[in-house]
């Protein structure tokens, strides 16, 4: 947020707190001093119903009664951050500190107004401090590596962030941080290798990939063939220019593109995975088998194998096996696609019904149906998700 636009919030914090101020001064003379544990639980009582206000009030008098308790300077240095009160919240932390050194909470929160006071060297030493005390608390690593990000150091930020992913996996905010800040270090390196040879393949290869991540595909698929002129037996160039083809849909070029992937990688098992599904993508399912039987030799639990062959084979008229590779894909769980894996079903129905089994056929569609049903409501779930997110970002 540009400083001009905050200055006026600062100033408004800053009455706010001083009519709270008074208010509480109040209640403390004129309550005739209510007792520590009355203030603070009509403190924790404002908080829990979001009336900051009275929740500052509170504290306030909680801790004029009661100097040396770091909890409640730590809960008056919350409601006063929720009111943007940063200044006087940061003060309300670092008496808890000051009082309570290794209390959880305090340095994060105190690093959290920190960071939106711009003080990014101080926030950083304040929630690495925080990282130290709890060490598994996946938010103060969170935190950490947004004041990293901020301070311009995206590489401490990725390696912050991956450890905050790695305690909570499944936090869609620490993702985005994470993904950001990994973008970020691509782009210095990629600026840094720029600078260094601006004539090296490499730069080729990395405008080809980021005019993919841009989908401007030929753009992509021109700069990855300068690559491939400057370096022709590269390990990997010519897969990537099969990607790009096969994006494109031009089956024909990425067939031959994965195929000299293969002349100079044999022991490729992604090129030859690829090079069968755009074989039977063009009308070759024999290629297909073949391919994907040398792929599940060399890797038995290679992802949707299973499935495009079986696929190839039912092309082929191959009833019985294909009905076996679509039974070792569904037999793989949740190490298989789950599209694969519902659509391996679907298939065994139709197979089924064609050998003249009806239970397997009807069993295997059931199977389908349920799968299906489960996934149009997961994807029910996160649009219902989003669309709460997005509502409470406009409120």
């Amino acid at each position: 947020m540009p400083t001009a636009h905050k200055m006026p919030l600062k100033a408004n914090a800053l009455r706010s707190v001083g009519v709270l101020l008074i208010l509480a001064e109040s209640v403390c003379l004129f309550g005739q001093t209510p007792p520590f544990e009355k203030s603070f639980n009509e403190g924790t009582a404002a908080m829990r119903a979001a009336d900051w206000s009275r929740a500052i009030a509170s504290f306030t008098c909680a801790v004029r009664i009661q100097p040396n308790s770091a909890e409640a300077h730590f809960n008056l240095g919350l409601a006063q951050l929720q009111q943007d009160h940063l200044p006087e919240a940061v003060t309300a932390f670092d008496d808890s500190i000051r009082l309570s050194p290794r209390l959880k909470g305090p340095h994060l929160f105190l690093g959290i107004a920190r960071y939106r006071s711009n003080d990014y060297p101080v926030a950083i030493a304040a929630l690495k401090r925080e990282t130290q005390i709890d060490a598994n608390n996946a938010k103060a690593f969170m935190w950490l590596g947004v004041a990293q990000l901020a301070a311009g150091d995206a590489e401490a930020a990725s390696t912050t962030l991956d450890k905050a992913a790695q305690l909570s996996p499944g936090d869609v905010d620490i993702l985005y941080h994470r993904g950001r800040a990994h973008m970020l270090v691509s782009k210095e390196s990629y600026e840094q290798m720029y600078k260094a040879d601006p004539n090296s393949w490499r730069v080729h290869q990395a405008l080809a990939q980021s005019f993919v991540e841009a989908d401007k595909l030929e753009d992509a698929a021109h700069e990855c063939q300068n690559a491939l002129n400057m370096r022709p037996n590269e390990p990997g160039l010519h897969e990537e220019l099969a990607d790009i083809y096969w994006k494109q849909n031009q089956l024909e070029k990425a067939e031959a593109a994965f195929q000299d992937e293969l002349k100079i990688d044999p022991n490729s098992i992604s090129s030859m995975y690829k090079l069968a599904v755009v074989s039977i993508e063009r009308s070759k399912p024999e290629t297909t088998v073949a391919l994907l039987s040398e792929v599940l030799k060399r890797a038995p639990q290679y992802r949707d194998s299973y499935y495009q062959k079986g696929r190839a084979e039912a092309q082929l008229g191959q009833l019985e096996a294909a009905i076996g590779d679509f039974k070792a894909e569904v037999a793989m769980g949740d190490h298989a696609d789950a599209e694969s894996r519902r659509q391996s079903y679907y298939q065994l129905a139709q197979l089924y019904r064609r050998a003249q089994q009806p239970e397997e056929s009807k069993a295997a569609l059931d199977m389908f149906m349920r799968l299906k049903q489960q996934d149009d409501a997961v994807q029910a779930q996160r649009l219902q998700d989003k669309m709460n997110r997005s509502g409470d970002s406009n409120r």
